[in-house]
């Protein structure tokens, strides 16, 4: 991972082509972590996550990952200390481990930048467990003080707030600490039951005030698209065969991918086959509930923890994702790990065989995460091993992913053929119409990216970057009013998005209202100080409105911010013309010349300053 480049999807918005993340940790930027729900997401953890590793390390790829990597090795720590502490098996626990820190299907989560949130939130979901464990003990021990059993209850509780700010897939916890109670913890019984239940309520208001943000972010950032796609009962029968696969691929790691398109229909044969094999696995499960509780419980972690990503209520485009296995699997692996070391406890050569076997197992899946890792090394790489598995080549994902290497290599004709063919294939495909505007924006075919950009609009009204990216298209056509609308709710969805107040002060300012565009172009420049573009603008609005002394204090530090900027030193020059320092006047527009020989208005100017009053000075 050292050599691993940022992929083309979503790394851009997450990081390298997020202005925010881009800028660092800054107040400005740290309450727009707590207040972005950029990406159809609210992770504000994530979001300071990925500034501290730009504040750190810049735009190494490199750090990030390593960053990433150093995370899930944390997390697979915890996790051994978790078991071990509750189960006194240490031997098992480091199975279980092992198995979390190298299997294949946790390769994209820990290998793809923009799942930062993943690891994130799982390392403190491990802190809450073991906070929880330690609760547990105090709270069976009658000499531990209600003090000391409500700290480490606090500690839960913050954990788990941090863990949900990370990514809310904690949504599910304490539905897992009441299996834990079960198992190894022993600490639920009939008549502890409604106990138990009562200790966790704090708990379950906070995911539940999680789960409504989350749904509301996701459906106003037009995420939740899947009711009207697909049918509900192809979701359904999506979900037993996604609950299916991801065991088959926890056992036969192979042909893995980064996206698996959702199909038109499911045959019928692997609809029948993911019944059974569930309803087999459960009914063991409650076989053995009392004689071997693991298996119970091992079940039902991966069943309820897969519950928010198992596509019931579909966010995205995929049937399914290796990532979305990351905590799910844990319950398997102890299922494993317990199962198999009491179906060996018979054999005499138990002790041989066991560790024998279980590292073998480990290897393979080490082996097959590492040619896992090389298809993360770039976009180019990515994808292609992506089609090569899914075959998905018509496919609108396939297009448009295919467009994005295109358009990193600055291919952009044949980007916009791929954005144009996702786009068809997937009318309500935001992110391709979003890519193929920028695409046909650089090759000046502006009528077409305002026809993209307004499908952007209408399918994500509230991505603040769409509804600058149509302003600014609109303003380049001359539609200089119809530009104005999406420009203020650029402003309004994103306060801190620089570009759209100058672009909105441009609106403004070319409709001549420039005491109205003053305000815009402030802020913009109190967001970029060194925006050279947006001071030289704001200046000349302060020309024009009056207000002399502030348009040249703004004038000059555009022309020192920009001193190749032509319209910077011709404001500055009409600002000394009309303070009377025509010397000062004269070469501003001697500097404009400069840069641009044919500048005909600086040229007049000149003219006019030189003609009137020669060599003069001050």
């Amino acid at each position: 991972m050292r050599t691993h480049e940022f992929v083309a999807l979503d790394d851009p918005a997450y990081v390298t082509a997020n202005p925010h993340v881009a800028g660092g940790l800054t107040w400005q930027n740290v309450s727009w972590a707590f207040t972005a729900t950029h990406a159809a997401n609210w992770h504000p953890l994530t979001w300071l996550s990925h500034m501290l590793d730009v504040q750190l390390f810049g735009m190494s790829a490199r750090a990030h990952h390593l960053v990433s990597l150093a995370l899930h090795l944390a997390s697979t720590l915890l996790l051994f200390l978790l078991l071990a502490r509750m189960t006194a098996a240490p031997a098992r626990s480091a199975f279980v481990a092992a198995l979390f820190a190298v299997h294949p299907l946790h390769v994209e989560s820990v290998a793809w930048v923009a799942e930062r949130k993943d690891v994130l939130s799982t390392f403190f979901w491990m802190l809450a467990l073991l906070a929880y464990v330690q609760y547990a003990r105090a709270s069976g021990q009658a000499r531990r003080s209600r003090l000391f059993r409500g700290g480490w209850y606090g500690l839960v509780l913050v954990t788990l707030a941090l863990g949900l700010l990370a990514k809310p897939m904690l949504v599910t916890l304490p539905f897992v600490m009441l299996l834990l109670d079960a198992w190894p913890l022993g600490r639920f019984t009939r008549a502890t039951a409604g106990r138990l239940l009562l200790e966790k309520l704090p708990l379950f208001l906070l995911v539940a005030g999680s789960s409504v943000v989350t749904l509301v972010v996701q459906r106003q950032g037009g995420a939740m698209t899947a009711f009207q796609k697909h049918p509900a009962g192809l979701l359904v029968e999506n979900v037993l065969v996604s609950y299916a696969t991801y065991i088959i691929e926890m056992v036969w790691p192979a042909r893995l991918a980064m996206f698996y398109p959702m199909p038109a229909s499911i045959p019928a044969w692997k609809i029948g086959g993911a019944a059974v094999l569930l309803a087999l696995v459960s009914a063991m499960a409650i076989r053995l509930a009392r004689r071997r509780p693991y298996v119970a419980v091992g079940w039902l972690w991966y069943l309820g923890t897969l519950v928010p990503v198992i596509g019931l209520v579909q966010v995205g485009l995929q049937a399914h994702a290796d990532r979305y296995t990351y905590i799910p699997l844990i319950g398997l692996f102890i299922i494993v790990a317990w199962g198999t070391a009491d179906l060996l406890a018979r054999w005499r050569s138990a002790r041989i065989i066991a560790p024998s076997a279980a590292g073998l197992v480990v290897l393979a899946c080490a082996l097959q995460a590492h040619a896992q890792v090389r298809y993360w090394r770039n976009s180019d790489a990515l994808w292609a091993h992506t089609i090569d598995v899914t075959g998905s080549v018509e496919s609108a994902r396939s297009h448009f992913n295919s467009g994005l290497v295109f358009s990193r290599q600055g291919r952009i004709d044949e980007a916009i053929e791929e954005f144009s063919q996702a786009a068809r294939l997937d009318p309500e495909f935001a992110d391709a119409h979003y890519d193929l505007g920028l695409a046909l924006a650089s090759r000046g075919r502006t009528a077409e990216a305002i026809r993209a950009f307004e499908s952007v609009t209408r399918l994500e009204p509230a991505f603040a970057q769409g509804q600058l990216e149509l302003g600014v298209a609109l303003l380049t056509a001359g539609r200089v009013a119809e530009a104005t609308a999406p420009l203020m709710r650029a402003v309004q969805l994103d306060p801190l998005l620089g570009p759209a107040h100058h672009n909105l002060g441009l609106a403004l300012a070319s409709q001549g209202r420039m005491g109205d565009s003053i305000q815009p172009f402030t802020d913009a420049v109190r967001l970029q100080p060194d925006f050279a573009e947006a001071r030289s603008d704001l200046g000349l609005a302060l020309l024009r409105s009056g207000r002399l002394a502030e348009a040249i204090e703004h004038l000059s530090r555009a022309v020192e911010l920009g001193p190749d900027l032509a319209e910077a030193h011709e404001n500055l020059g009409l600002a000394f013309a009309r303070a009377g320092r025509t010397g000062d006047a004269i070469r501003q527009f001697k500097e404009v010349l400069r840069i641009n020989p044919a500048h005909v208005e600086a040229r007049r100017a000149l003219a006019s300053l030189t003609g009137q009053t020669p060599g003069s000075g001050r």
